[in-house]
Parts: structure tokens; C-alpha cells; sequence
């Protein structure tokens, strides 16, 4: 039985994601792409609600994603079609088409003349290509942590997925502590969104936990606990860290942080299943073409980014507004486009060619 309310939490995530990296384009606090409109922003505040927990709680969505697909599919299934959905696009994709992103961070960033007179071209290729990674270091992570699974499971006789099913709020509240212990360590300097800690500990939370309906269910029921909660614990976390860079340790790793993200994944849980268990034009829609909004907002924010710095002088206002189009319009866009491109939507998305209907079928 499709579980609804799990792909609207996905497909409602990556929306999440997309707003993020609008309003990223013109952080005053983490230095990106493009230049802050002044020394301090309280639109910025949008960067700090989200960034503690969307990632987190995408890992545990792929965690439960894959649990419920191996029910029915052997490993050798599950590798051969995660290698083909995570590892191509992570990989091949972006050699093929990585460096048109790269392009426009490098020139966003103001280094691209630099670069191309001090390095050799293969090189610059090379600088450009890898800048070009972007959102799909999630999925580079995510076949990481398949190919381990699907080790774990030659093992897993069954008994700790069973043991689990019996997780009770109270239990599941206090995973937050692993949560928080996992997230200081094994992350990655410089590139800190490889955060080899806390994201296969979501992962494997999300196939051995909250992968049983029954947890969910009981999640579900202190839902209004844990709406207020995580409220609460968001207004703490932004007032006692705004300004500082949420995106890197300490912040990343403090305690209110991670009570905050905690208490707003299982607040999220708990409404979406109560609420949002059910299918409609747009839920079916955005569940469809989320994967290509998530692989492609960000070239659409980028180039738009760029345009406007280059041609415009428009204020805030009018560039969110602008930015935000691109990221869903254009986004959407190049989806479309590439993924009637044979080749390209293999490399690029992981889609395999479709086979041709018989016609005595």
C-alpha cells in the first residue's frame, strides 16, 4: 500500500531545499554566490530554520525508502538499481554536465579569469567539474550507504528490525541523542555538507526504526507535543545563533541546534502522516518531477543569479522573487528537457530507457 504521506514529506522537502538555496544565493552569513543587500538580514532567518534538519530527515525518508523496497527485491536488485539511480547522475553526470553549474558558481564567485590564466585547461575543467557537484553530494552519500546496507543485510537475520517495531516515543525521543553524539564527529572540513556522522546514522534509523508503521503511528499521536516543541526550540536555536555561521561547527553540532532538528523531523512525522496521508493533483505531480527539482533548482538559481548581478541593480525584493522562479520554474524546466534526451537522462537522472510496448501486448 503507498504510503502518501511519505512521498509528500519527500516531495515537501525538496521544495525546502530549493527555498534554502534561494535565499542562500544572498546569505550574509555563509558566503556563497552571490553579495549580501545588507550587513544584516532577517530574511537569513529562513536559513537557519531549515538547514538543522532537511538533510537529516531526507536520510531517514532514503533509510525507509530502501527498507520497503527490499521487502519485495532481492540486493542484487537493490544494488543494480541504486548504483544506476545514485552512482551514474553522482558520477558520469556530472562530468557530462556538472561543469555548466560549475561555470556559473566559478563566475559567480568572481575566480573564473583567475583561474583560467594561472591553470592549464584540463585543470580548470577539472575545478570547474567538481565545483559543479552541488545537490548531489546527497545522492554520492546515499550509494554509499546502499552498497553498506546492502552488506548489513546479508547479515541482519531480521531479529533487531523486529525488536524495534516495539520503539516507543519515549525511545524514539531519545534517539535524538545519537543523533546529536553522531553529528560532532566525521565531518569534513572545508565541504561541510559530507557529514560522514550523522547521515548514515539517519539512514540506518530510517530502515530499522522508522520504517515500522507502527512507530510512526505512535509518533502521529504526540504530534501536538511535538509541533509546539519544535516551534519552541526553533525560536531558542535562532535567537541564540543568529549571525553565526549555522552551517559549520560549533552551531552545527550545538545542542539547541539539534534539539531543534530533532523535535521539528518528528513533528514532522507526526503531521504528515495525520494529515497528509492522502494523494491529490498536486501531491501526485510534485511527487513525480520532486527528483528533477532536486537535481536542477540549483543550476536554474545559479544562472539566474548571475544574470542579475551581471545586467541588473534590482534591490532584495524583486531578486528573491526572480531567484525563486528560476529555482521552480527553471528547475522544472530542465528536467523536462533532459529527460527526453536519451543519453542524458540516464547520466544525468538515472532513468533507463523505457521498452517498447509489444504489440500483441
Amino acid at each position: 500500500m503507498r504510503k502518501y504521506y511519505l512521498d509528500n514529506i519527500r516531495w515537501a522537502t525538496v521544495v525546502c531545499v530549493a527555498i534554502y538555496h534561494v535565499f542562500l544565493v544572498y546569505s550574509g552569513v555563509v558566503p556563497t554566490m552571490g553579495t549580501p543587500f545588507a550587513d544584516v538580514q532577517y530574511q537569513d532567518g529562513i536559513l537557519y530554520i531549515l538547514y538543522p534538519w532537511f538533510m537529516v530527515l531526507l536520510f531517514i525518508v532514503a533509510g525507509m525508502s530502501s527498507r520497503y523496497y527490499l521487502e519485495n527485491h532481492t540486493i542484487k536488485e537493490f544494488i543494480k538499481t541504486r548504483t544506476r539511480k545514485l552512482l551514474v547522475p553522482s558520477t558520469l553526470g556530472v562530468l557530462v554536465f556538472g561543469w555548466v553549474t560549475g561555470y556559473i558558481n566559478v563566475k559567480n564567485g568572481g575566480h573564473f579569469d583567475e583561474l583560467a590564466q594561472s591553470v592549464p585547461g584540463p585543470v580548470l575543467y577539472l575545478i570547474i567539474t567538481a565545483s559543479g557537484i552541488g545537490v548531489l553530494w546527497f545522492i554520492q552519500m546515499l550509494w554509499l550507504f546502499s552498497m553498506l546496507l546492502a552488506l548489513v543485510r546479508r547479515f541482519e537475520t531480521g531479529k533487531l528490525y523486529a525488536f524495534t517495531e516495539r520503539t516507543n516515543v519515549i525511545a524514539v525521543i531519545l534517539l535524538g541523542i545519537p543523533i546529536w553524539l553522531s553529528g560532532l564527529v566525521l565531518n569534513t572540513p572545508v565541504i561541510v555538507v559530507y557529514r560522514f556522522g550523522i547521515y548514515p546514522v539517519a539512514f540506518f534509523l530510517g530502515y530499522f526504526v522508522f520504517a515500522h508503521e507502527e512507530v510512526i503511528e505512535r509518533i502521529s499521536k504526540w504530534r501536538f507535543v511535538f509541533i509546539p516543541a519544535a516551534a519552541v526550540l526553533g525560536i531558542l536555536y535562532l535567537v541564540l545563533h543568529f549571525g553565526d555561521n549555522y552551517a559549520d561547527m560549533p552551531v552545527m553540532g550545538s545542542i539547541p541546534a539539534m534539539a531543534y532538528a530533532w523535535a521539528a523531523i518528528l513533528a514532522i512525522f507526526g503531521g504528515f502522516k495525520a494529515w497528509a496521508d492522502k494523494t491529490g493533483k498536486v501531491s501526485a505531480f510534485m511527487t513525480k518531477k520532486s527528483w528533477g527539482l532536486y537535481v536542477f533548482h540549483n543550476t536554474a538559481i545559479a544562472g539566474t543569479a548571475l544574470l542579475l548581478r551581471t545586467y541588473t541593480s534590482l534591490g532584495a525584493l524583486p531578486s528573491y522573487i526572480l531567484v525563486t522562479i528560476a529555482a521552480f520554474a527553471g528547475g522544472l524546466a530542465l528536467y523536462e528537457i533532459i529527460s527526453r534526451i536519451p543519453f542524458l537522462r540516464w547520466c544525468m537522472l538515472g532513468i533507463k530507457k523505457e521498452k517498447k510496448e509489444s504489440k500483441n501486448a
